[in-house]
C-alpha cells in the first residue's frame, strides 16, 4: 500500500472533523439576552421580598435560573454603571464620574463626551467570535448627538428604538412613549432574533423604566388604583410607580415566551439587573413617582451606600445555571460581567484589556466562593434627598466590610455588611485596623483614577439643626475645605 495517499487521506480525515467539531463548537455557543432595566430598587421585585408588588414573570426568570441578593453595580447612576458593565472597567478608570450631559457640563465634570469606543467591550468581542450583536434601549454612554459616534462603532450590528435612526424619534413625541417603550424593545429584540440567520447572538434590551418621567397609560395603571384616593383627581405615586414596573415584567415576560415558542430558551443565557438604585422624589422629575424600594437598605440612587449600589440580579441558563437557587454568599458585580459571559461562550477576553472584574461563572454554575478583589466607588457630587442617604464620597466592599470615607478622611464608616446591611452601626473606632487597611487601599486607588472636581459639600451629611446659626454651618465648611487643600 502506498503510504503517501494513505498519510494524506488520514490527515485530510483529521481536517474535516477538526472543522466539523470547530463549526459544532461554535453553533453550540449560547445566546446572550442582557435586559437592564433603569432605577429600579433591590427591593422593587416580589422574588426580592416585595409585598405590595407582583412581579411574576421576573420571579419566574428567577425560579428557573440564579437569584443573587449581593450584586453591585459600579456607579450610583446610570453611565457609569453602565460602562462598567460594557467594559468590565471601574467607570472613574474612563473619566466616566456622573451621567453623560452636555458638552459644557461634562467638560466642567472632567469627563470626555463619550466613551472612547476604542475601550474593549462586550458587543465588540463578541462580534469578532462570530456573533450578531444588538442595541436596544438606553444608551447613555455618550453625551450631546451632535459628538457622539454612532452606537455600531462600539461593535453593533443591529440599533433600535430609543437610540436609533432618526425615524424612531417621531415616536417619541407621544407622551406615552416611555409608557410604551418595554414593548416596542421586546418587540425590535424578537425581529432582531429572527433576522439574524444562523449566527448566535448577543442582544442587550437596555430599558427606559421605571427611570423618571413616568407616565403610564390608564390601562397600565388601572391594576393599581386601590393605592390611589379615589375622591383625588391625581394618581399616588405608588400606582405610577407600580404600574411602570408592573409593564416592564410584564414585557420580559412576553419575551421569554418567544424564546421558548423559538425553541432558543435552552441555549440563551438571560440576564436580568438594575442601572442603580430608585430615584429620589426630592427629585423633581420624580415628584410624582419616586418611590422605588431598596429593600432593607440605606441610600438611594447617587448615593453610596448600599441602597445606591446593591441592585436586583438575576441570571438564566437552563441546565448550567442552577435552577431555583438563591446566592446569599456570593459578592458579585457588574465589572464582571464581560469576562463572565466571555468564560461561558468560550470567547477569548482581549488580550491586554485591564479588567476590575473577576470570572464568576464558576459562582453562576453552582461554586460559590469568596470574592478575590475589593470593589470601590466614588461619587463626586452632591446627593439628593434624606440626609441619612447623603454617603461619603468614596467606597470599597471587601469582604463581609464596608468602609466609607472622604478623601480627606473625613466621615470614616465602617459597616458589617451581612450583620448590618442597613449600615447603621458604625464600627470604625471598634476595629481600628480594618479601618486602617481597608482605607488605605481605598484612598491608593482614588489616587490612582483621574482627577476632577467636586460639588461643593460633596460627601457631607450636615443637617441645619434649630439654633445652629448659618455663619457656624459655613465656618464647618470652610474647615473641611482647608483640611483638603493641605492634605
Amino acid at each position: 500500500m502506498n503510504r503517501i495517499p494513505f498519510l494524506f487521506a488520514v490527515l485530510l480525515a483529521a481536517l474535516c472533523n477538526r472543522d466539523v467539531a470547530l463549526a459544532a463548537e461554535k453553533a453550540a455557543r449560547p445566546n446572550i439576552v442582557f435586559i437592564l432595566a433603569d432605577d429600579m430598587g433591590w427591593g422593587d421585585l416580589s422574588c426580592y421580598g416585595n409585598t405590595f408588588l407582583q412581579t411574576p414573570h421576573l420571579d419566574r426568570l428567577a425560579r428557573s435560573g440564579m437569584l443573587f441578593t449581593q450584586f453591585y453595580v459600579n456607579g450610583s447612576v446610570c453611565s457609569p454603571s453602565r460602562s462598567a458593565f460594557f467594559t468590565s472597567q471601574f467607570p472613574a478608570r474612563n473619566r466616566i464620574h456622573s451621567a453623560f450631559s452636555t458638552p459644557e457640563r461634562n467638560t466642567a465634570w472632567a469627563m470626555p463626551q463619550f466613551l472612547d469606543p476604542k475601550v474593549p467591550n462586550v458587543a465588540a468581542t463578541f462580534k469578532r467570535a462570530g456573533y450578531t450583536t444588538a442595541h436596544i434601549g438606553k444608551w447613555h454612554l455618550g453625551g450631546d448627538h451632535s459628538v457622539k459616534p454612532p452606537i455600531t462603532d462600539y461593535g453593533f450590528d443591529f440599533v433600535g428604538s430609543g437610540e436609533g435612526p432618526a425615524g424612531a424619534n417621531i415616536i417619541k413625541d407621544d407622551p406615552y412613549y416611555r409608557a410604551k417603550s418595554s414593548g416596542l424593545f421586546v418587540d425590535e429584540g424578537l425581529k432582531f432574533i429572527d433576522g439574524r440567520g444562523e449566527k448566535p447572538f448577543y442582544l442587550q434590551l437596555w430599558m427606559l423604566v421605571p427611570h423618571a418621567t413616568l407616565n403610564p397609560t390608564a390601562e397600565q395603571m388601572e391594576p393599581f388604583k386601590r393605592f390611589s384616593n379615589a375622591d383625588l383627581p391625581h394618581k399616588s405615586a405608588r400606582t405610577i410607580y407600580y404600574a411602570s414596573v408592573s409593564e416592564l415584567d410584564r414585557q420580559v415576560g412576553r419575551l421569554l415566551d418567544e424564546l421558548d415558542k423559538r425553541k432558543l430558551a435552552e441555549n440563551t443565557i438571560v440576564v436580568f439587573s438594575s442601572d442603580n438604585g430608585p430615584e429620589e422624589i426630592f427629585v423633581q422629575n420624580a415628584g410624582h413617582s419616586g418611590i422605588g424600594s431598596t429593600g432593607p437598605f440605606r441610600g438611594r440612587k447617587r448615593s453610596l451606600y448600599e441602597g445606591g449600589v446593591r441592585t436586583p440580579f438575576i441570571a438564566r441558563w437552563p441546565g448550567k445555571i442552577s435552577a431555583g437557587k438563591i446566592d446569599d454568599t456570593s459578592v458579585v458585580a457588574g465589572v464582571d460581567l464581560f469576562p463572565t459571559l466571555c468564560r461561558l461562550a468560550g470567547v477569548p477576553f482581549p488580550a491586554g484589556h485591564k479588567s476590575d472584574g473577576e470570572d464568576v461563572s464558576n459562582i453562576l454554575t453552582g461554586q460559590p466562593r469568596p470574592r478575590t478583589n475589593p470593589l470601590m466607588w466614588e461619587w463626586r457630587f452632591n446627593i439628593a434627598g434624606h440626609v441619612l442617604n447623603r454617603s461619603p464620597q468614596l467606597s470599597i466592599r471587601d469582604g463581609d466590610w464596608t468602609l466609607l470615607m472622604n478623601p480627606d478622611r473625613s466621615r470614616t464608616e465602617l459597616f458589617e455588611i451581612r450583620r448590618d446591611p442597613s449600615e447603621v452601626d458604625n464600627v470604625a473606632a471598634q476595629h481600628p485596623d480594618i479601618t486602617a487597611r481597608l482605607s488605605a487601599k481605598l484612598l491608593a486607588w482614588h489616587r490612582e483614577m483621574p482627577p476632577g472636581p467636586t460639588d461643593p459639600g460633596a460627601g457631607e451629611n450636615d443637617y441645619p439643626w434649630p439654633g445652629t446659626t448659618k455663619a457656624k454651618a459655613a465656618d464647618d465648611t470652610t474647615k473641611r475645605k482647608n483640611r483638603k487643600k493641605v492634605e
